[in-house]
C-alpha cells in the first residue's frame, strides 16, 4: 500500500480522484492506496442513491454558494470542509479475508479505525458503517466496488463547524436506528484530536510503504467531465 496525502482545490475533482484511484488499481496502472485529504472549502456530497431534494437545504446552499455534488459510493449525505479529514482506501479483495463481502469489509476497515483511534477515544461501530463516541457520530463511511478492488472512503470530524451541518443538510431520508431521530446538532461530534494527529494515527495503523505515483489526474479529469461536474449526475434524484 502507498500513501497519497493530496487535496485538490475543487471539491468535485476530489471525488473524481477517488474513483480514478479505484480505476487505476482495477486496470493495473495503480495499486492499493491510502489517500488523506481535507477540503479547504465546504461542499455537500450526496451518496449515489441519495435524494438531493430531501437531504439538502438547497436554498441555504444556493445562498452561500455551497456546491451540491454526488459521489459514486453509497451512504448518506454529508457536508465536507475544513475540520473534516477524509480518508480513502483502495484495497484488493485479496488484502484480507472476505473483503468481497460488503458487511465483512466494513467490519474489517472499521475495526482497524477503532484500533487506530484507541489512544484518542473508545470508538464504537454503529449502524452499518458509522463510528461514534457514546452514540454520537464522528465518522461516516461508504464504498464503491469493482471486480477485483474496492474503494472505501470516510470522514473523521476534528474541529468541524458542526452548526453548518444543520444549516445545509435536512434530516436525512434514511436514518440508522441508533440515531433515534436526533437532530444533526445532537447526533454529530468532533474528535478531540487535530487532523495532523489523526493522520499520524492512520499511518501507524495502515503503514503505507511509500508515496503513491503517478497520480491519475487525467482519468480524474475525464470522470469530472463525464459526471462529477454535470447536473445530470449531481441532481439526478
Amino acid at each position: 500500500m502507498k500513501l497519497l496525502d493530496y487535496t485538490l482545490p475543487d471539491p468535485a475533482m476530489n471525488l473524481a480522484l477517488d474513483e480514478a484511484l479505484l480505476v487505476a488499481a482495477e486496470t493495473g496502472t495503480g495499486g492499493e492506496v491510502l489517500r488523506l485529504w481535507e477540503l479547504p472549502t465546504y461542499a455537500v456530497v450526496v451518496g449515489s442513491g441519495g435524494s438531493v431534494v430531501i437531504d439538502v437545504s438547497l436554498a441555504a446552499c444556493a445562498r452561500d454558494g455551497i456546491p451540491v455534488l454526488r459521489r459514486a459510493s453509497g451512504g448518506g449525505t454529508v457536508l465536507l470542509g475544513p475540520g473534516c479529514l477524509c480518508f480513502s482506501l483502495v484495497l484488493s479483495y485479496d488484502h484480507a479475508q472476505r473483503l468481497n463481502e460488503i458487511p465483512a469489509s466494513n467490519r474489517y476497515i472499521l475495526a482497524r479505525l477503532v484500533n487506530a483511534l484507541a489512544s484518542v477515544v473508545p470508538a464504537a461501530v454503529e449502524g452499518l458503517s458509522d463510528l461514534a463516541l457514546d452514540g454520537v457520530k464522528f465518522s461516516g463511511n461508504a464504498q464503491q466496488r469493482k471486480r477485483e478492488h474496492f474503494l472505501h472512503h470516510g470522514t473523521l470530524l476534528c474541529g468541524f463547524d458542526l452548526a453548518l451541518v444543520a444549516k445545509y443538510l435536512n434530516p436525512p431520508e434514511r436514518q440508522p436506528e441508533y440515531r433515534r431521530a436526533r437532530a444533526h446538532t445532537e447526533f454529530v461530534t468532533n474528535l478531540p484530536a487535530s487532523a495532523a494527529e489523526l493522520k499520524r494515527l492512520l499511518l501507524e495503523e495502515w503503514r503505507p510503504d511509500g508515496e503513491y505515483a503517478p497520480i491519475p489526474l487525467e482519468k480524474a479529469r475525464e470522470l469530472l467531465a463525464e459526471k462529477y461536474s454535470r447536473d445530470e449526475w449531481n441532481r439526478r434524484r
